[in-house]
């Protein structure tokens, strides 16, 4: 079911490229920061423009990955469980995430003792706390997270280093519904057996637009708006009841991330 929603964004600052996973991170290829951030806020103008709200989180100039605001934190019932980043370069945002949090209305913030990426590699649906493991976040911290939020967490092994994070390989388009999709590839034999018993319906999602980050998608039930490379979903989300958005966000794709990766979901 539609239902408008509450997001933080943060604009990039200081973005860049400095490492390289997948084919789309090059440091030899500059990301032209003012294109970046006219994409940004094409996009942020998209969720305003369908009637969500959009909260900002004022970007730090040392820590250029910043722009990726799911990865701070995951917040559940309006409480909120911390990141703490698997690599040094993005450690300082940790802090940052929860200063805004509790300046911001929410009293129940908490600092993880093991490594979670945020919404990188947890997922909400009515039932359950889906959360990556394998590239980035630690297994301890499913335990952690099951414990904060009293929500049955389902660990799913990420076995593709192409999907380092769980919102490159899978979406939620509508947790009341439990509708999913996801890359199949992506997931671990026995992860997949998971899924497939979790949501026997899912729409399985082909590899060209997994790698063209189709999957790293932010869905309010109707809308699901989705990098416009994704063009093999477009069919099947319509024939779902789902209304594609296509979004240019060829910048922030260099430093590995797409729609999902530049939004926070704030979950009253």
């Amino acid at each position: 079911m539609y239902a408008t929603r509450r997001y933080l964004m943060c604009p990039p600052s200081h973005f860049r490229v400095t490492y390289s996973i997948n084919p789309w991170m090059d440091p030899g290829k500059p990301v032209d920061l003012p294109l970046a951030l006219a994409q940004w806020e094409a996009l942020r103008d998209r969720y305003r423009a369908l009637g969500h709200t959009v909260e900002l989180l004022d970007p730090v100039p040392e820590l250029p990955d910043m722009v990726y605001a799911a990865n701070g934190a995951t917040v559940v019932g309006g409480r909120v469980l911390g990141a703490r980043f698997a690599h040094p370069e993005r450690a300082g945002e940790a802090a940052a995430h929860r200063d805004w949090y509790r300046t911001h209305g929410f009293a129940d913030v908490t600092e993880p003792a093991h490594i979670n990426e945020g919404e990188g590699d947890f997922a909400v649906t009515a039932s359950w706390l889906l959360a990556g493991r394998g590239f980035r976040s630690s297994p301890l911290s499913h335990g952690e997270a099951q414990e904060f939020f009293g929500r049955p967490v389902i660990g799913l092994d990420l076995v593709d280093p192409r999907y380092y994070h769980l919102d490159t390989a899978l979406c939620v388009l509508d947790p009341d519904t439990e509708d999913v999709m996801y890359h199949p590839a992506a997931f671990s034999p026995g992860s997949r057996a998971v899924l497939a018993r979790l949501f026997p319906d899912a729409l399985l999602a082909e590899e060209s637009d997994a790698l063209a980050l189709g999957l790293n998608a932010v869905s309010d039930g109707r809308h699901v708006l989705l990098p416009e490379a994704a063009t093999g979903l477009f069919a099947p989300l319509r024939d779902r009841g789902y209304e594609p958005v296509p979004v240019d966000l060829t910048e922030l794709l260099k430093g590995g991330g797409s729609v999902k990766c530049v939004t926070a979901e704030l979950r009253s």
